[in-house]
């Protein structure tokens, strides 16, 4: 049978729209695989972890994680923390989560060798339940102040409205946590950091546990005070633990933030863009540039960046074009080299952990993408040297022929590029004369008779 073109443009959009709502299911089970358990075996415990610093994409984690622990009426939430710290908004805006969490939230600072340190202190203390593991310390929770990457001094005024509302901001929730607010404020007065069994010791935290196995054991049947006041026995026996992991959209921020990635996505960008400048119309180097250096402008607004790696950066690429231009003898690729290799290593700074761009992808980065430079540079040098092909330009020192005698001071005709051109001679040229263009002036053009051909015929 055969199909018209109306009968085949409608059968192809109604298998296109089928095939797209397919996908559409499998997508939406495959985002949400656990909604599909409407029954549960056991009490469900969901687990969390906050892993490295605190930022924003790990306060958008949190907050979806417990929201979706309500929705599914799970009996607790378990976070599994190791960190050194991090952003106090994103901190403070994880606290507000745990404290409105109409689950219980238990925070478990694990594994052995791990740290709940400054911002973790906040976020541990915030719990319905504070754990630790053994050979685990948490505390040093001293606010700072950077900028570009850096600790800056400030002034004593400003030091004590900083610290008294970090105090303050520990006080609101520790005392009715029936925690000891006046220990937890040394973390932050005196920057001091507790062992596992210090914190315990000094009614901190509520357990120490080897593993979140044992933990939930402890907290099987214990009552426990929520926020708002209320009483609350854990029913953990036999639990079903399920994984809230990073969304798509979550790890791919988080990746972005890296800081060897936000290296690579800005050389990308930069490279991508260059070669679009240089050599318009190949596209895909200039979409290619485009996304990565606006991703590498996010990852730049929550990075710690430090505008002095910025700046070597740019001087190494500044180095790479010269080099390309002067003869130098390596001495301008060098001084780009070491140039851009200390402005990836000077990039990203942060004061919490003195974490940055690594030496390897700094070297592995730096290298090709001096190579592409110096090609790209001499490529456009090049071309510039080369003769004009089209257009008015294109025209100039053409060969022609006479189609048309051309008087003395007059005007004939001339076949210039097959074209019919109106031509103006300063002596008299015969018809069928080969010709030399010498300029172009509007529609008409000046000729001279060709070297070496005089009034020869074509």
């Amino acid at each position: 049978m055969k199909l018209s073109s109306g009968q085949f443009e409608r059968f192809a959009l109604r298998w296109a729209g089928a095939a797209a709502f397919v996908v559409a299911i499998v997508i939406c089970c495959g985002l949400h695989p656990s909604r599909a358990q409407e029954k549960q075996a056991g009490p469900l415990v969901l687990d969390m972890k906050i892993d490295g610093e605190i930022g924003p994409v790990l306060a958008t984690y949190i907050e979806e994680g417990l929201a979706d622990a309500a929705k599914r009426h799970a009996s607790l939430v378990l976070i599994t923390m190791d960190t050194p710290g991090g952003l106090s908004d994103s901190t403070q805006n994880i606290v507000q989560h745990i404290l409105d969490s109409p689950v219980p939230v238990a925070v478990y600072v694990a594994p052995k060798g791990a740290r709940g340190a400054s911002a973790g202190f906040f976020i541990l203390l915030s719990a319905d339940v504070a754990a630790m593991a053994p050979a685990t310390r948490t505390g040093a929770a001293s606010p700072i102040l950077a900028v570009g990457g850096y600790v800056i001094g400030i002034d004593e005024t400003l030091r004590r409205k900083i610290m008294n509302d970090a105090q303050a901001f520990l006080r609101s929730f520790t005392e009715k946590r029936g925690r000891n607010p006046a220990l937890a404020e040394t973390a932050v007065t005196e920057a001091k950091a507790f062992t596992a069994e210090e914190a315990l010791n000094g009614k901190l935290i509520d357990l120490v546990a080897d593993s979140p196995e044992e933990l939930l054991q402890k907290l099987d049947g214990r009552e426990i005070t929520r926020f708002n006041g209320t009483k609350v026995k854990l029913e953990l026996a036999n639990p079903v633990r399920q994984e809230f992991a990073l969304s798509m959209r979550q790890a791919f921020l988080a990746r972005i933030v890296e800081p060897d990635v936000f290296f690579l996505l800005l050389i990308v960008g930069a490279l991508g863009l260059y070669t679009e400048f240089t050599h318009p119309g190949m596209v895909a180097p200039g979409v290619v540039g485009a996304i990565s250096m606006v991703l590498a402008l996010y990852a730049m607004h929550l990075l710690p960046v430090n505008l002095a790696g910025v700046l070597l950066i740019l001087v190494g690429i500044t180095l790479f074009v010269l080099e390309a231009k002067y003869t130098s003898h390596g001495v301008l690729l060098v001084g780009g080299i070491v140039s851009m290799i200390l402005g990836a290593l000077f990039l990203v700074r942060s004061p919490l952990t003195a974490g940055g761009v690594s030496l390897g992808i700094a070297v592995a980065v730096t290298l090709p993408f001096a190579l592409i430079s110096m090609i790209l540079t001499r490529l456009v040098l090049r071309s510039r040297k080369w003769k004009t092909q089209t257009g008015v330009e294109g025209m100039i020192g053409q060969l022609g022929a006479v189609v048309g005698a051309i008087s003395a001071g007059g005007e004939g005709m001339v076949r210039v590029h097959s074209e019919l051109w109106q031509a103006s001679a300063a002596e008299a040229i015969p018809e069928g004369a080969v010709v030399r263009v010498l300029r172009v002036q509007g529609l008409k053009v000046v000729v001279e008779p060709a070297p070496d051909t005089g009034s020869k015929k074509v």
